[in-house]
């Protein structure tokens, strides 16, 4: 389980990428970290919240999972 500093970086990566996929060098530029407390982009790949896909053009891009939008929804309507 991530830390709740970690739970809200992803959060914020999670929100960035809803708005538009991101190429793969782009998403790993913004959110690679050498710090070891703050992984970041393993934790959400590993609770499924992003994923790689290829691209129409053959390269990976960053998006959001159905279960990242759900968590994005829960974060924005918390009653739901």
């Amino acid at each position: 389980m991530s830390t709740p500093v970690v739970q809200a970086l992803m959060l914020d990566m999670v929100e960035w990428l809803a708005r538009s996929p991101r190429p793969y060098e782009e998403a790993i530029e913004a959110w690679r970290t050498s710090c070891p407390r703050l992984t970041v982009w393993e934790d959400a790949m590993e609770e499924g919240v992003i994923e790689n896909r290829r691209a129409a053009g053959g390269g990976l891009v960053v998006a959001v999972t159905p279960k990242g939008l759900d968590m994005l929804r829960r974060r924005h309507h918390p009653a739901e």
